[in-house]
């Protein structure tokens, strides 16, 4: 994680990668604090910028009590507080450069820890799931294994009683075979900023194919629909176990990948194993 900082201008290195589809621009802040605003973000995000757009752009920084600190900012500006398939990228980056087998890293959602789990891909540790309605947070108290919410007519919705779930970020998880990409988007947008979501929802479609896969899309909060979603992923398979729909490890399998995700029974903890990748290397400067 060695930046260039000691120009007058402030420069940071950055890695472009991806995480099953899922694409990032990790900017290493460990020696030089990295905070763009909401506009600087959404310009980094624009074609103008050159840098290819992407799902969330990251900072890595020193922590206390952690080996780093992982910084999320969604594409629309907006300051998240985890995302899985980043974890899994910033620990690989970590691991590469501590040449350690495991790392911590905190987040605005909790600690993590993630591990080397083959060949460019990496098993992360996200913790225990969140289950109780004020800790997704809804506005006001639900079973979270089916909440009352449905879209479309009263008498014929067209999907209804969506688990919830927060895996240091909020997701309801609707189980539908319903899945094109003008549903998907429409559905999510309006989900997505409904009033029982004060901090809004990622919004998940999820498609039982046996007892230990599923199909998944996920529309991301501030970022739309995206190739994959770790904590997605983790909140439907949780999410789909709380309905007895599946066992406690499934494949997942989302546009840019298949993720592979296990609920242990024992510590309550949810572990995600998956792919990374690097793209490009570069540098930002300090006129963002």
């Amino acid at each position: 994680m060695n930046g260039n900082f000691g120009s007058a201008e402030a420069t940071w290195d950055y890695v472009r990668m991806n995480g099953a589809g899922n694409a990032f621009i990790v900017v290493d802040a460990f020696d030089h604090p990295f905070r763009p605003s909401e506009d600087e973000v959404r310009r980094l995000a624009s074609p103008e910028a050159g840098l290819g757009g992407f799902d969330q752009l990251i900072s890595v920084e020193r922590a206390s009590g952690a080996d780093g600190f992982m910084r999320v900012w969604n594409a629309d500006g907006s300051m998240v507080e985890t995302c899985g398939n980043a974890l899994r990228c910033v620990g690989w980056l970590m691991m590469e450069e501590f040449e350690t087998a495991e790392v911590s890293i905190d987040t605005l959602g909790g600690l993590a820890r993630a591990s080397r789990a083959g060949d460019l891909r990496v098993r992360v540790d996200m913790g225990e799931p969140r289950l109780e309605w004020q800790q997704i947070p809804l506005a006001e108290e639900m079973d979270t294994r089916g909440i009352e919410l449905q879209v479309g007519p009263i008498d014929d919705p067209v999907v209804h009683t969506p688990g919830a779930v927060s895996m240091g970020n909020p997701h309801v998880v609707f189980f539908t075979d319903r899945q094109d990409d003008v549903f998907v988007r429409g559905t999510g947008s309006l989900v997505e900023h409904h009033p029982l979501f004060p901090e809004g929802i990622n919004v998940g479609f999820a498609h039982v194919l046996d007892r230990s896969t599923i199909r998944l899309r996920v529309w991301e909060r501030g970022a739309g629909l995206t190739l994959a979603c770790g904590t997605g992923a983790c909140a439907a398979m949780v999410a789909a176990h709380r309905r007895g729909l599946i066992d406690r490890s499934a494949t997942m399998i989302l546009d840019g990948g298949e993720l592979v995700v296990e609920w242990d029974a024992q510590s309550n903890h949810v572990f995600m194993t998956g792919p990374v990748e690097i793209e490009r290397t570069g540098t930002l400067n300090s006129v963002l």
